[in-house]
C-alpha cells in the first residue's frame, strides 16, 4: 500500500515510524515534513483523494490541527486516533482514509499498534452507504451540483 505521510515537526518517533511502515511492506511517500500543520494535513489528504496513495498518516502536536486540515479536502475522511480500537473503528465504520496522530501523546509502540490496526482495517459496506449521506455535494464547475 502507498502511504502519504507527513508531520509538522520531524521527531525521532515520526522518523522511526516512517521506517517501520516501510518495513511492513508499504511504500511511504513523504509528502510533508517540518511544514505548518495546515499544509501537512491538506497535502497528505490531497495525495489520498487524488489516488496517489491509498491512505495517509499525519502528525502534529495534538493531532487535531492536521485532522481538521485534512478534513477540509473533499473526499478525505481523517480520524484522530489514540488507540488501536479507535483506529479499527475509524476504518470499519467511517471509512477513514487519513489517520491523524498526536506527537504529544503517541509513543512509538502505541503508534505501531494504531497504524497496524488502521492499515489492516476494511470499511463495512453498510457503513459506507451511510457515509455518502455526509459527503459534501460536488459541483461540476458550471453551477450544477
Amino acid at each position: 500500500m502507498r502511504i502519504a505521510y507527513g508531520a509538522d515537526e520531524s521527531t525521532l518517533v515520526t522518523e522511526r515510524i516512517a521506517e517501520w511502515i516501510g518495513g511492513q511492506g508499504h511504500e511511504v511517500v513523504i509528502n510533508m515534513i517540518d511544514r505548518p500543520w495546515p499544509s501537512v494535513g491538506a497535502g497528505v489528504a490531497q495525495a489520498v483523494v487524488d489516488g496517489e496513495c491509498e491512505a495517509g498518516i499525519v502528525w502534529c502536536y495534538t493531532g487535531t490541527g492536521v485532522s481538521i486540515a485534512a478534513n477540509k479536502v473533499a473526499g478525505a475522511r481523517a480520524a484522530l486516533c489514540v488507540d488501536a480500537a479507535t483506529a479499527t473503528g475509524a476504518r470499519r465504520w467511517n471509512d477513514a482514509n487519513v489517520l491523524a496522530l498526536s506527537q504529544r501523546l503517541t509513543t512509538e509502540d502505541v503508534a505501531k499498534e494504531i497504524i497496524a490496526a488502521f492499515l489492516a482495517g476494511e470499511p463495512d459496506a453498510d457503513e459506507v452507504a451511510r457515509i455518502a449521506a455526509v459527503e459534501p455535494a460536488r459541483t461540476t464547475g458550471d453551477g450544477d451540483a
